[in-house]
Parts: C-alpha cells; sequence; structure tokens
C-alpha cells in the first residue's frame, strides 16, 4: 500500500540549490543576476518548509570548493549575502525562523562574519522552523572537525577513545541537536551529493529534479514530498519488518 502523502512529512529537508548561473545563461544574462533570481526560491522554500510543518531546512549556499569560481563571480556572491542578510532576517525573525549558519566562517571578511553572528544570536529563540545556511562548507571538513574535537577530547584525558561509537561521534558533527536528514534534493539536473552533509544524510532519500533553482516553487517541492512518501524506508530491514514498525 503507498502511504498517504500527508502522513509522511520529512522532518529535515536539505537542499542543494543547482542551476543559477545556468538559468542566467539560458538568458543570456550575468550569472550574478541568476544568484540573485534564485534568492526568490530560497524564500519560497522557507515559507513552504513553515506551512508544511518541517522542524528543519538546510540550504548549500556556498561550499568550500566554490572559491574556486571566477573572482567575479565570488565577489558578487559576497555582496549578495551581505544584501540579504540586510534584507531578510527581520522577516525571519518575525515568522519565527531561526537562522544558523554552518561551515568555516573564519574564512569570510569580518563585515560579512559579524553580520552572519548577528542574525543568529538574533533569531537564536525561535523554534517554527531551524534554518540552515551551510557556507563555507564541506561534508568531509564536517568529519575532521569532529574527529579533531574528539581527539583533542581524547589527548586531554577527558574522553576514553575506546567509548567513541557513531552515536558519541555524532554529537561533535553540524547540526548534532537536529534531525538526521529525512530528504536530500538536489536541483539543475546533476545527480551528485559534492560533498554536502555526508554524515548527516546517511539515510536519506535522494530526491534529483531538473528543474533550475530559480524556477523551484511549490509545486516542485510537493512533488519531491510526495516521492519522498512513496518510498519505503527500511533502514537495513526487510519490508515486513519494517512495516511492522510502521
Amino acid at each position: 500500500m503507498v502511504p498517504d502523502a500527508a502522513a509522511r512529512v520529512p522532518r529535515h529537508i536539505a537542499i542543494v540549490m543547482d542551476g543559477n548561473g545556468r538559468w542566467a545563461e539560458r538568458r543570456h544574462l550575468p550569472r550574478s543576476l541568476g544568484h540573485r533570481e534564485g534568492q526568490k526560491a530560497v524564500r519560497a522554500a522557507i515559507e513552504f518548509c513553515r506551512r508544511r510543518g518541517i522542524a528543519a531546512l538546510t540550504l548549500f549556499a556556498f561550499s568550500s570548493e566554490n572559491w574556486k569560481r571566477p573572482d567575479e563571480e565570488v565577489g558578487a556572491l559576497m555582496q549578495l549575502f551581505l544584501k540579504a542578510l540586510d534584507r531578510e532576517v527581520d522577516e525571519l525573525a518575525a515568522n519565527d525562523v531561526r537562522v544558523r549558519f554552518v561551515g568555516e566562517l573564519g574564512a569570510f571578511a569580518p563585515e560579512l562574519a559579524q553580520r552572519m553572528h548577528a542574525a543568529m544570536q538574533r533569531t537564536a529563540g525561535n523554534a517554527s522552523l531551524q534554518l540552515n545556511i551551510a557556507v563555507n562548507y564541506g561534508g568531509r571538513w564536517d568529519i575532521a572537525q569532529a574527529a579533531r574535537a574528539l581527539a583533542t577530547a581524547a589527548a586531554r584525558g577527558e574522553l576514553d577513545p575506546a567509548t567513541i561509537d557513531e552515536t558519541v561521534f555524532a554529537r561533535h558533527v553540524c547540526l548534532a541537536d537536529q534531525p538526521p536528514v529525512d530528504l536530500f534534493i538536489r536541483t539543475g539536473g546533476e545527480m551528485r551529493i559534492s560533498n554536502f552533509l555526508l554524515w548527516q544524510t546517511a539515510y536519506a532519500e535522494l530526491y534529483f529534479t531538473d528543474t533550475l533553482w530559480p524556477d523551484v516553487d511549490a509545486a516542485v517541492l510537493d512533488a519531491a514530498l510526495a516521492e519522498f512518501a512513496r518510498r519505503e524506508r527500511r533502514y537495513g530491514l526487510t519490508s515486513a519488518q519494517a512495516r511492522a514498525i510502521g
């Protein structure tokens, strides 16, 4: 039996927002305009998750590999981040959305890093949606920094290495206080994880769409949720065992 889509809603959605540059190029526009247009899709995704009662949304905004892009595009992205923070934080705070930036924030210019920290502090008490924005983030970096923290604790005698298991390790990766990712969405037609939330997506359902990120709206996200609801999540069990657990 296919479960009712309304009965199976993911707790945590992660999205690789791919296709801004191609969206602009197909219209003979600068790539920076594609990134700007993509902000509308970000707002639509946030509102969609709030309406559907989804607890956490993590957006891959800027990977650690994105620094390799042309300087002009990186510079335009940084300016876009600054303007978006100034413009959007008031509305997010008013809508009870908690904003968190995850990644190596020390690599950003002081002005931008300060704005990020200010946004996190301002919204820290909000609870209707956990909005995580991954910037200068990589899944391998995340795992490495967790391993480093555990190694430091062991070297100080604060932790017995023999006690380190998956549960202990999981407390040290980013977003450890949030549900694991249930649904991983990538837009733009590519079928890769691209070093995003490698630990947190271990049992996520993967959903790929050809839709470029600026064109993503509630209909595209509804299709992803409908597909999620149709899938049987077994976590290593047989279908009969999974159905018995419910």
